[in-house]
């Protein structure tokens, strides 16, 4: 097994990071800013593009990927990119005898997460799934109120993003981002993490295609049976072919329900409606860079479990097996979340 305390013996870890987006920014500014990390080297996708992203964050420029991996200097890989890259790199880095940190999800392929979990058991080397929607503003007012409205029985969770012009880039591609509900995990990691486990998943989703790969638009509609009996319905949708933004979360109980919309939450009852303060989104890849390093340096327990998000992506699978055949899916007998 894996044991944080005796992980690393010196003052600072020396980080690779993987990506040159937004993610990878916010990565690479924390890493930055924290005395414990010294950011070693970035791989991108192209020289140009990465020797600049390393010109900003006072770092070497590498190309590609699999050159980063072989540094001997290196003992923590930060996986920043494409979904569709993040298996083989995190794979690679753990035979490497690497530490993994990666954002979500783990893979798009189920069974390629499952076999990750085994081999960072193996290596004994940590591999954690950033999940910085469990740290937000929106989630632990969540947490903080869900027992006012009492027995749960509907949860309703909406993301819609209309782009008009869609972009053409990695995030409306069928093979770089995956099923919409596996790129888009945390919709789900909210749920399973707020409820608990899994009864059964429907599913249907639509794309307007652009080309074989791309689309311009996509809308995926969900509905989730908790063992619990609670029932869940996730939408998503992106693109051209909507119409009005919305970001809003709502659960409902026998005693009351609250309302998330945007950054505004509300605690509803009969003839009383009382305001919610919702925390920030924003700081929280920093938050997370910050706990991975308290966990590497002092054993201090990290807020999410690679079990725990790889049943979501159970979950998530579910969803994409429900909509692909028109079936619903029983997670029975399945549950990862220890």
């Amino acid at each position: 097994m894996y044991n944080a305390k005796a992980a690393l013996g010196k003052a600072k870890v020396r980080v690779g990071l993987v990506g040159t987006g937004y993610a990878a920014k916010l990565r690479a500014e924390a890493l930055l800013q924290d005395q414990r990390s010294d950011l070693v080297a970035v791989a991108g996708n192209t020289l140009e593009r990465t020797q600049t992203f390393a010109k900003d964050y006072q770092t070497e420029a590498i190309a590609p990927w699999q050159d980063l991996i072989k540094r001997e200097d290196i003992e923590l890989v930060v996986i920043s990119t494409i979904n569709s890259e993040h298996g083989a790199i995190a794979r690679a880095a753990l035979l490497a005898g690497k530490h993994v940190v990666v954002e979500y999800p783990l893979a798009i392929d189920l069974a390629e997460a499952e076999e990750l979990l085994a081999l960072a058991k193996t290596q004994k080397k940590l591999l954690h799934v950033e999940h910085i929607e469990l740290l937000g503003g929106l989630h632990q007012a969540l947490k903080q109120n869900i027992d006012k409205v009492g027995h749960l029985f509907y949860v309703r969770y909406s993301t819609i993003n209309p782009q008009n012009p869609a972009p053409r880039k990695w995030t409306y591609n069928h093979n770089q981002f995956g099923f919409p509900l596996i790129g888009a995990l945390s919709r789900l990691h909210r749920l399973t993490d707020l409820f608990g486990e899994v009864f059964s998943v429907n599913s249907h989703q639509r794309f307007w295609e652009i080309e074989s790969d791309y689309y311009q638009t996509c809308f995926c509609m969900t509905q989730i049976c908790f063992q619990s009996g609670l029932l869940a319905q996730i939408i998503y949708g992106k693109g051209e072919t909507l119409w009005q933004y919305e970001r809003k979360f709502e659960v409902h109980g026998e005693n009351g329900g609250l309302i998330f919309d945007g950054d505004t939450g509300l605690f509803i009852q009969h003839g009383q409606t009382t305001a919610i303060e919702v925390g920030t989104r924003w700081g929280l890849f920093a938050k997370d860079t910050k706990m991975v390093l308290d966990h590497l340096f002092d054993g201090t327990p990290l807020y999410v479990t690679p079990e725990e998000s790889l049943y979501t992506l159970k979950v998530a699978d579910a969803a994409k097996r429900a909509a692909e055949t028109g079936l619903t899916i029983f997670l029975t007998n399945q549950s990862s979340r220890k």
